[in-house]
Formats: C-alpha cells, structure tokens, sequence
C-alpha cells in the first residue's frame, strides 16, 4: 500500500466517531477469542518439539 499525498491546497481530515458500549465489547470480544485461539495454536506447536527433542533420550 503506498502513501497518499496531499494536493497542494488541499487537507484530508479524518474524523472518527467515538466507540458504542456495543461495539466496545465485540472488539474486546473479539480479541479475547483471537488470543485464545493464538495461545492453543504456539502451545501445540511447542508440545511438538517438546516430544521431538525428549524422544533420544
């Protein structure tokens, strides 16, 4: 994605609307069950190696 550049005499404004309570909770939502999701992903990734690496022994 590039840059965008302002034309002479001209301003971009960017004006963003405060949060609903709604919205704040599917955000926070969403991310709780993102983590979640990440965590289990990295944890059975290392219980591979984990067994990988105990195995010559």
């Amino acid at each position: 994605m590039g840059l965008i550049r302002e034309p002479l005499d001209v301003d971009f404004v960017v004006d963003s609307k405060p949060l609903t309570q709604k919205e704040k909770g599917a955000i926070s939502q969403y991310i709780r069950e993102y983590k979640t999701k990440q965590a289990k992903k990295h944890a059975s990734k290392t219980m591979s190696v984990r067994k990988k690496i105990k195995q010559p022994a």
